[in-house]
């Protein structure tokens, strides 16, 4: 299982969208400058984002992105289903019923898949896990692991990306 560097670029400019005010944004140039990747790439990974409601667009010349929610209430489980699609990890191709015993018909009902079950269970488990961090917490982790130098240069960086 492996999810796609969409979701990590994806978590990263979410949390510089946090401090944006409400009437102003980011623009997808800024973002994707910022972290040395393409805008052509960030672009589809926001157009995901926003059809997910987790942000909005704003249009214009000073037009960007801001979130469309709360920090609080934006998972990282809402930004892997909004960049990945919500497809289940395992996917059951119930080999089991080409079994010798299947191929026969001498059994009536082809029963529960086991491992079927054991492993959408161990997603559920880390999807409840996602869902129980946010971006708010995010924020606070970051604020705790990184220096307020780096903190506050970032915010600065976006707040002049704007004038």
């Amino acid at each position: 299982m492996q999810y796609s560097v969409g979701v990590e670029y994806a978590l990263h400019c979410l949390v510089y969208l946090i401090d944006v005010p409400s009437n102003e944004s980011i623009g997808i140039k800024d973002l994707a400058e910022f972290q040395g990747l393409s805008e052509t790439f960030l672009s589809k990974v926001f157009g995901k984002l926003s059809k997910a409601g987790i942000v909005s667009s704003v249009p214009g010349v000073k037009g960007g992105y801001r979130l469309s929610k709360s920090p609080e209430d934006i998972s990282f489980w809402d930004v892997v289903k909004a960049v990945e699609g919500s497809k289940p990890i395992f996917q059951c191709k119930n080999i089991k019923d080409n079994g010798y015993l299947y191929r026969e018909n001498c059994c009536t009902a082809p029963s529960s898949c086991t491992i079927n079950l054991v492993m959408l269970s161990a997603e559920e488990k880390m999807c409840d896990f996602l869902r129980s961090k946010t971006l708010a917490w995010l924020n606070e982790e970051l604020d705790r692991d990184l220096s307020k130098q780096v903190r506050e240069d970032t915010r600065n960086y976006f707040s002049k990306s704007n004038i």
